[in-house]
């Protein structure tokens, strides 16, 4: 075999192995860090693996929040109001939009018992949430911004005039003068 050409053959090979190599780390690395999404259903029928990381969501079961009068602990059902349900046990800040009938997206380790020691609580929200602080601030700025008048225009108090006496200007195109 030519010199040249075996070495080329090495180079191809020596580049093929190393794609290899890369392509298994990437899907192995990817496969440890991807945290699958359970319903209440699959966490209820035992589909969702104990003690492993997951996430899990639904909607909190109205009268189902008890808070721990020693710490920022908190337990709460998640449900899909199709008969499904599986206690969830979190210890941080919830928040701003938790609360009962809320949906609510929960990420941590399902236990022998069914019930979730979530990591993470996330609350959904609409596209027209505004944060607490920032609809404070608006609610102001309306209530000290006086009302500007417009002199031109009639009152909201008076009512519109009737159609009849309504006169539209006569339009007149461009005249032949010339």
């Amino acid at each position: 075999m030519n010199p040249k050409r075996k070495q080329r053959l090495y180079l191809t090979v020596f580049l093929f192995l190393i794609a290899g190599g890369v392509t298994t780390l990437l899907i192995q690395i990817s496969g440890e860090n991807m945290n699958m999404f359970y319903p209440p259903e699959d966490v209820v029928s035992g589909k969702a693996p104990v003690g492993e990381r997951l996430r899990a969501g639904g909607m909190v079961l109205d009268g189902s929040v008890i808070r721990s009068s020693q710490d920022l602990g908190v337990t709460f059902v998640l449900t899909d109001h199709q008969g499904s349900e599986f206690s969830v046990r979190y210890t941080g800040i919830l928040p701003d939009l938790f609360r009962e009938g809320q949906g609510i997206l929960v990420e941590g380790q399902l236990s022998d018992s069914g019930v979730l020691d979530a990591t993470e609580v996330l609350a959904k929200h609409d596209e027209n949430y505004m944060p607490p602080e920032l609809m404070e601030l608006q609610t102001a700025d309306q209530a000290q911004t006086p009302r500007p008048v417009m002199s031109g225009y009639p009152d909201s108090s008076v009512a519109p005039p009737s159609s009849g006496s309504l006169q539209m200007p006569s339009s007149q195109g461009p005249s032949d003068d010339s």
